[in-house]
């Protein structure tokens, strides 16, 4: 039986730290919406011992094996096994590597982790990260000129988690909140280097996550300018006038995730620096 009720075992075993796997696997276990998998992620197997144990588990709870193995005895162990027991398995990388293989004409390192090595893109995501958290919510504006990309936006528009995503990506990301009634910091109107992108939402969709935030902090009665329908809209309005006034590139994050919101981000700082490059 494939399923059991809406759940199916899934099972992502990798030689390094899974997080492949659980991405790809995550991307299309979500375009099934009336099933769901249950994860049973098995990191760092990189000897045959660690391997018996992943593979009593997958006896037990039968489903679909992805793997990223790299070991050939470990394949051939894990592929044998789940041929025995009448269940699918696929490798990951492994169609990549003989496509990248038959083109390059070179042969593999055979590296495990490889991408996970401490080299400079490492060292600059760190870099990024540390820039990131110490010039969140408006903090230290006087270095904002050193950023990539300056986030700006009225309370709750994903300023802060669209900003350790960019950092993730090695992009040095600060972010302001605009308040109306408040002046923005006069150090956000004179950048030169970075992006300037202005985060908006429909007054509607603000409440929303306004409400939830509200609700998950226990917050009592005195929020009712935070979630009033026409404050709400006027902080939208006050945005959009900045943003018009000082021509800051806009981007309405009403209906995109998180890594949506990020990507587009990317896209404009990648054709700007290209824009530069060519001037």
């Amino acid at each position: 039986m494939p399923t059991i009720g809406n759940y199916f075992h899934l099972h992502l075993v990798s030689d390094s730290t899974g997080e492949t796997l659980i991405t790809v696997a995550r991307a299309v276990a979500a375009q099934y919406a009336n099933v769901t998998p249950v994860e049973h992620v098995y990191p760092l197997v990189r000897s045959q011992k660690q391997l018996d144990r992943v593979l009593d588990e997958i006896e037990e709870a039968p489903g679909i094996v992805l793997f990223t193995l790299l070991e050939k005895d470990l394949v051939g162990r894990l592929e044998a096994k789940c041929q025995e027991i009448n269940i699918p398995s696929l490798s990951i990388i492994g169609p990549v590597m003989q496509l990248f293989q038959a083109y390059l004409g070179a042969p593999t390192t055979g590296r495990i982790g490889a991408q996970h090595t401490l080299n400079a893109e490492y060292f600059k995501r760190i870099d990024a990260l540390n820039y990131t958290m110490l010039h969140d919510d408006g903090q230290h504006v006087e270095g904002l000129e050193e950023a990539d990309v300056v986030l700006v936006g009225v309370s709750r528009t994903s300023k802060t988690p669209t900003s350790i995503y960019l950092a993730n990506r090695g992009i040095r990301t600060a972010n302001v909140p605009l308040v109306p009634g408040i002046a923005i910091p006069h150090q956000l109107e004179t950048l030169k280097k970075p992006l300037v992108v202005s985060l908006h939402a429909t007054p509607e969709r603000l409440i929303q996550v306004r409400q939830n935030r509200l609700l998950s902090m226990g917050a009592g009665p005195g929020n009712d300018d935070y979630i009033d329908r026409q404050v709400v809209a006027d902080e939208v309005a006050f945005a959009r006038r900045l943003s018009a006034k000082f021509n800051w590139a806009q981007l309405d994050v009403t209906r995109r995730s998180i890594e949506e919101t990020a990507a587009a981000i990317m896209k404009l700082y990648t054709d700007r620096q290209r824009s530069r490059l060519s001037e």
